[in-house]
């Protein structure tokens, strides 16, 4: 499979996630922000993890033949992603990737960790996300969220921040309701401009 098929290949697959996340995640009026290859890469790296129909499997929703190809197309996508568009610096975005393992588990010693309690686990993942997002999230599991049960946890973080193209007129910023998770209701500065955009919908 060429270069082309292959991006195509992920392409497809990136919006039956989506579609599969706005039609069972979301509910009602609710934002979200998905990233299809952080995904992607997470199953990718459980893919080179494991071995038999489990690797088979993921290979196949996938889109891929072996791990190597696999490897190959994730490395040239993030060379792509992170290639500098700008001559001024372009935007700042980088992808992370944590694996955290209960050092009882069989796995192959590339992907083993040893860890000492479940509390510092938690510790360890939030620390971990803090890093990644610049200190933007600073916490992804409470404390009680590992116990004695979780075997393997995954995390993936995603970090980007760029220049607006067409900047929002700081005279135009007014404060309007915003509802938080527990649907407490805060007063914050909403941007606001007015023209014509294309969107669209899955």
């Amino acid at each position: 499979m060429d270069l082309h098929e292959s991006i195509s290949s992920q392409t497809d697959i990136s919006f039956m996630l989506a579609k599969h996340v706005f039609s069972n995640v979301v509910k009602g009026d609710t934002n979200l922000v998905l990233s299809p290859l952080s995904i992607q890469i997470v199953l990718g790296l459980i893919a080179a993890g494991s071995d038999g129909p489990t690797q088979d499997q993921l290979l196949c929703f996938l889109k891929s033949k072996s791990i190597d190809e696999l490897n190959s197309l994730y490395s040239h996508i993030v060379n792509v992603v992170f290639r500098d568009g700008s001559p001024n610096g372009g935007p700042r975005l980088s992808i992370a990737n944590g694996i955290w393992i209960d050092q009882r588990l069989p796995l192959k010693p590339s992907f083993k960790q040893v860890v000492d309690n479940a509390a510092e686990v938690a510790d360890q993942v939030n620390q971990w996300t803090k890093i990644k997002t610049n200190g933007l999230i600073e916490e992804i599991l409470d404390r009680d969220a590992v116990d004695n049960m979780t075997r393997l946890i995954l995390a993936n973080a995603l970090y980007f921040k760029g220049e607006w193209n067409e900047k929002f007129d700081a005279s135009e910023t007014n404060d309007h309701e915003f509802h938080l998770l527990d649907g407490l209701p805060i007063r914050v500065p909403f941007m606001t401009s007015k023209k014509k955009a294309v969107h669209s919908s899955i």
